[in-house]
């Protein structure tokens, strides 16, 4: 017979088991038999896993009475094997034990399957069993069946659990190996925030002996001046579940602070409850110390660039005072020579603490910044609405050049020369255009004539020579009016 590995090992533990032995010895004592046996038959032989009055503990398949009485419904009884077809010749009843009665009761499994008999035997003919032998031969070898489930079920329950510690130990094994081979120092905490792994990069970059720097100890590993900004930071981590960012100093094995980058998100159970805490630690600090020497470089450039602005304003200057008839012109020129200035200093490299509140790449930003000198300081005289649209240093400068004709424009003949006049800027920004719309309120009544200076050409020249698009004014009863219609590709490089 197939059995399961679960019933084969379950078979193995019960074979002689002292509980199996008493039902054996009160089936035999109950039914006055000299003989009793628990008959496990399998494919070549049958199995005693208990037996009462027999030395034997297995037998050939071909001669079991087991095989037989496995099969049915109901104890088969056998009064004289002599005179039974079946049994007559079977070296069990021509030689020892010298069967004559039997009388097996199916032993089946839970799912049907039959699995051997729980038999007694006499070597003299008897003409069956009463009643009471009957029904209690059943009932023990119910028992017999619940005593070989349980077992089963706690071996499948075990073979489960070992599965599963076994997949687990495979898991923990390859997340070692992969943690290990990996350039980044990688940690874990449990819920509270108590360091319980750290991976062999960790060690390696440290020096620390393993182990030592488990719970609150890594804290130490920390520049004395990062340490309480970075606790802070965990504490918050750990009170709120949101993910852990941070740049600090962490001592490295030469004993020197180098930069890195740590970071850790958390492990929820499906009821969403943290279970656990990973980390990477990445060493940042030749990035940081080549930003910090870039930074340098920058400052430096964009002071030469400021030095050649203040060059050229200064060569105007001093042509205006040769040639006073020049100045109006001059006056002007200098302005759009400091708005190309701001338009610089805004989109230029910068440190973190160099760096403009706004992004760099904000359209937005960048006029904040260029029209900061017309704006009131409840903040309403100029308002910027709609999208924020991204650009680059290419485009800074067409942008810084029209709308500070604008300004100028407006601040001269416009809404911005009067207390109450506002300027309104909305930006929209779609998938392949970018419209810009100026709308002056609350200023004088502008004439068209504006339209024919050399602001004007300017506009119209940043507008349709550099940004690939076009500017269209409208002088309304209420004030200017200008739309801007330009190519998204033209804002930024792609």
């Amino acid at each position: 017979m197939h059995h399961t590995p679960e019933q084969r090992a379950a078979f193995d533990i019960l074979l002689n088991d002292p509980r199996l032995r008493r039902i054996t010895d009160f089936a035999a004592e109950l039914c006055e038999a000299p003989i009793a046996l628990v008959s496990l038959v399998e494919d070549s032989r049958q199995r005693f896993l208990a037996r009462t009055g027999l030395e034997a503990t297995e037998t050939p398949r071909e001669q079991s009475f087991c095989a037989h009485a496995m099969t049915g419904a109901n104890i088969m009884v056998v009064p004289d094997a002599t005179a039974d077809d079946r049994f007559r010749d079977n070296p069990l009843v021509t030689g020892e034990p010298g069967i004559r009665f039997y009388a097996g009761a199916p032993l089946v499994s839970a799912d049907g399957q039959p699995l051997g008999a729980l038999c007694i035997i006499d070597t003299k003919p008897r003409p069956g069993l009463t009643p009471l032998q009957h029904e209690g031969l059943l009932t023990l070898a119910e028992s017999v069946m619940t005593l070989v489930e349980k077992k089963r079920a706690r071996v499948a329950l075990e073979a489960e659990a070992r599965q599963v510690r076994d997949e687990r130990d495979d898991r923990e094994q390859r997340f070692t190996i992969l943690a290990d081979t990996m350039p980044q120092m990688i940690w874990s905490t449990l819920p509270d925030g108590y360091h319980d792994y750290y991976n062999a990069r960790w060690y390696e970059f440290t020096g620390m002996p393993e182990g030592s720097t488990d719970g609150e100890a890594w804290n130490g590993m920390f520049h004395p001046d990062d340490q309480e900004r970075a606790w802070a930071r965990w504490r918050h981590s750990l009170e709120t579940g949101e993910p852990y960012e941070i740049e600090y100093r962490l001592r490295s094995a030469d004993g020197n602070y180098r930069w890195v980058l740590g970071r850790a998100l958390p492990m929820r159970d499906s009821d969403g409850q943290i279970t656990r805490w990973f980390g990477t630690c990445t060493d940042i600090h030749d990035q940081k110390t080549a930003m910090e020497q870039r930074e340098l470089i920058s400052h430096e450039l964009s002071h030469r660039i400021k030095n050649i602005f203040a060059v050229i304003n200064g060569l105007i200057g001093l042509s205006s005072r040769e040639d006073p008839e020049i100045r109006p012109v001059a006056d002007k020129l200098r302005e759009r020579v400091m708005s190309l200035g701001k338009a610089h200093d805004f989109v230029r490299p910068h440190s973190d603490a160099s760096r403009p509140t706004k992004r760099q790449s904000s359209l937005q930003g960048m006029l904040e910044e260029l029209l900061s000198a017309y704006q009131s300081e409840d903040g309403t005289r100029v308002s910027i609405t709609g999208d924020d649209i991204d650009i680059d240093d290419r485009s800074a400068t067409p942008f810084a050049l029209l709308f500070h004709e604008l300004a100028t424009n407006a601040a001269k003949y416009g809404a911005l020369s009067v207390p109450d006049g506002r300027v309104a800027i909305d930006m929209e920004k779609g998938t392949d255009r970018v419209c810009i719309r100026w709308h002056e309120q609350g200023g004088p009544r502008v004439s068209e004539e504006r339209k024919t200076g050399f602001g004007s050409r300017l506009i119209e020249m940043s507008a349709e020579r550099q940004l690939g698009g076009k500017a269209e004014r409208h002088w309304n009863e209420d004030g200017l009016r200008v739309e801007i219609d330009l190519p998204a590709s033209s804002m930024i490089r792609l």
